[in-house]
């Protein structure tokens, strides 16, 4: 049974750093896309960042860019997401998502393409 098992969140003070990171198992694919969303409180969840198990693609919403950097290991299945010079507008729960058909809305990060996700990991920045 696939498993996504987010870590890593946290209360953060504003233009301080954390990363986060997402554990997958219970799955054999080789080609997939793996993300991230968040959902602040009062608005709708919204892809942040995906990247496809090729790793020669990685997405970024403009509110994240030159902030965040996503990575993949794909020996340990596992999704980091570097966040730097966070904002209080960051605050949300992050979730992680998979894709497991490596489609082209996948590696668009659209919600709608990935099929499995993480419980969530609260992200705080506030001083």
């Amino acid at each position: 049974q696939l498993q996504l098992v987010e870590s890593g969140g946290d209360l953060v003070q504003p233009g301080g750093s954390l990363r986060l990171s997402c554990a997958a198992s219970g799955f054999t694919l080789d080609y997939y896309v793996i993300g991230w969303f968040r959902q602040a409180p009062g608005k709708e969840r919204q892809g942040i960042s995906c990247i496809s198990s090729s790793a020669d693609n990685a997405n970024y919403a403009d509110s994240v860019k030159g902030r965040f950097t996503i990575s993949l290991d794909n020996a340990k299945k596992t999704v980091y997401l570097q966040m730097n010079f966070l904002k209080p507008e960051d605050t949300a729960i992050y979730y992680c998502a998979l894709d497991s058909r490596d489609s082209v809305l996948g590696r668009q990060c659209i919600q709608s393409a990935f099929g499995s996700w993480g419980q969530g990991t609260q992200v705080t920045v506030s001083s």
